[in-house]
């Protein structure tokens, strides 16, 4: 019964978890801490068997209610939508977890009852993007999924989170709004919101009305990478990660931004044939855009002295490989672009994480004051540096497994440009990145730090994302071999690009 039912019992478990804490939870804090991580257990476990059944019988479907669409809803998992509802329900999982003993000290104590509901209805939302096939539904969880963001941000009450999270609601105001526009347009071209039937009916669509079809694509794409932070659509970004709640940097940084990316491919490997996409100007403007977000994101976060705003522009840089690997249009680069979305949700948790530590216990958020912390608090400081060799892509550790990919891809498009821009990118990383790791070990601090005790769940959260680093690098075979089919179908079904 609960098998046959898995699909939309992992996207209701979080919401239900959430209204259980606004119900009890405000005179019960203990209660609220405990559903909420038991929910985000169980919803991890829940994804985990979704995933198992995915890869023992093939794509798997669900129609709520019976109806079938397209008049019925749909919920589909393949092996790429098990991969990220994998990536979300594990990091989200772990961040929680962090949370759980670093929020008190961090937030208002009156609102973490709140704080914990609205994480569990991001992260319902999170999924309900990932396993929707219709854009309706897709679209409804988009715009939940941002409110509750944008409300994480805010959750201090403070002028500078409050401002950062009005920049963001506004920006994602538009970014949806655009989305909304390019799904009418299918609708009205199609007549069907299903994206299998919406793929079915396109090439009549575009016979009759290929304007249409072509500014409802440049509408769904404008859209996604406005509320994916594409360069140079970013400019929310920034100050929503510095103003917000450490474990609120560490989900929009290492989720948020990513699930619209699932949306983009979706649109790719779902509606749009890639010999449809590679005949026009898009694929020319991912490969921009994404490029210049690489250098100006890498750039821009060498010139930071706040820690955590150099994180968020190491964040656009980073949402620039995903869409390079997405805009080379090739099975190598694609892999990439898909790993990368897992990795660097792990590598960008870790970084927040462990430099939210970091100023929590020194009190300061200059990059400059934060030498020496690594003999006082060496937990943190080695989870930073491991996350910052694998953004570097220092072999063994994940990040150079996805930089690996694209390159692989950059070969395989005959696009020897772009393996290029991959490696002076890496050089840039380590530009902002290496300095703060030796200065962490090997110099003197400036400020004088009383060392305290790291409660046990933020170790624990710290040591479980090292520990993924070091194995998804190692063993990238796992990860590989499980998307790799999918993403190969792919492209043999329209004949490679």
């Amino acid at each position: 019964m609960i098998t046959a039912h898995i699909m939309p019992l992992t996207i209701l478990l979080p919401l239900v978890g959430a209204y259980i804490i606004l119900l009890f939870g405000s005179r019960h804090k203990i209660l609220a801490r405990n559903v909420a991580l038991a929910t985000a257990g169980v919803t991890f476990a829940m994804v985990c068997f979704i995933t198992y059944l995915v890869s023992a019988h093939g794509t798997f479907v669900y129609h709520l209610g019976g109806w079938a669409p397209p008049l019925g809803i749909e919920l589909m998992a393949d092996n790429i939508t098990a991969f990220l509802l994998v990536t979300f329900a594990s990091v989200a999982f772990i961040v929680l977890l962090f949370a759980s003993d670093v929020l008190p000290g961090e937030i208002n104590p009156k609102v973490i009852t709140r704080y914990y509901a609205l994480y569990l209805v991001l992260l319902g939302s999170l999924l309900g993007i990932v396993l929707s096939n219709d854009f309706f539904n897709i679209y409804v969880f988009l715009e939940i999924s941002s409110i509750a963001a944008a409300a994480l941000v805010a959750v201090n009450g403070d002028k500078l989170a409050m401002e950062a999270s009005v920049k963001y609601l506004i920006m994602s105001t538009l970014g949806s709004g655009t989305v909304l526009m390019g799904i009418a347009g299918l609708y009205m071209v199609t007549g069907y919101l299903n994206l299998d039937f919406i793929a079915s009916n396109l090439s009549a669509a575009y016979a009759g009305y290929p304007l249409t079809v072509l500014m409802t694509l440049a509408m769904l794409v404008v859209g996604i990478a406005v509320k994916a932070a594409l360069f140079p659509l970013h400019v929310w970004l920034p100050d929503a990660h510095g103003a917000a709640p450490t474990s609120s940097s560490a989900i929009l940084s290492g989720l948020v931004v990513k699930v619209y990316i699932a949306v983009l491919l979706k649109l790719l490997y779902r509606v749009f044939p890639l010999d449809f996409i590679a005949a026009l100007p898009l694929q020319a403007s991912l490969l921009v855009m994404a490029t210049l977000g690489i250098f100006v994101g890498s750039i821009l976060a060498i010139r930071q002295k706040d820690i955590k705003k150099m994180l968020a522009y190491s964040t656009v840089a980073q949402i620039g490989y995903v869409f390079l690997g997405i805009g080379l249009f090739s099975e190598k680069a694609m892999i990439g672009a898909v790993l990368h979305v897992f990795n660097h949700a792990v590598m960008k948790s870790m970084l927040f994480l462990s430099a939210g530590l970091l100023i929590k216990y020194s009190g300061r958020r200059e990059i400059a004051d934060l030498a020496g912390l690594g003999r006082t608090y060496p937990l943190p400081m080695i989870a930073f540096s491991v996350g910052a060799l694998s953004m570097v892509g220092i072999p063994s550790f994940s990040g150079f497994i996805s930089k690996w990919y694209l390159g692989l891809g950059a070969l395989e498009a005959n696009q020897l440009l772009f393996l290029v821009v991959l490696l002076v990118s890496s050089l840039l990383n380590a530009f902002y990145y290496l300095p703060i790791v030796i200065a962490g070990f090997f110099k003197k601090g400036t400020v004088e730090v009383e060392k305290q005790v790291i409660p046990v769940g933020a170790q624990i959260s710290l040591i479980f994302l090292i520990a993924a680093t070091f194995f998804f690098g190692l063993f990238s075979n796992i990860p590989v071999s499980y998307i790799a089919p999918t993403i190969q179908g792919l492209f043999g079904m329209f004949g490679g690009v």
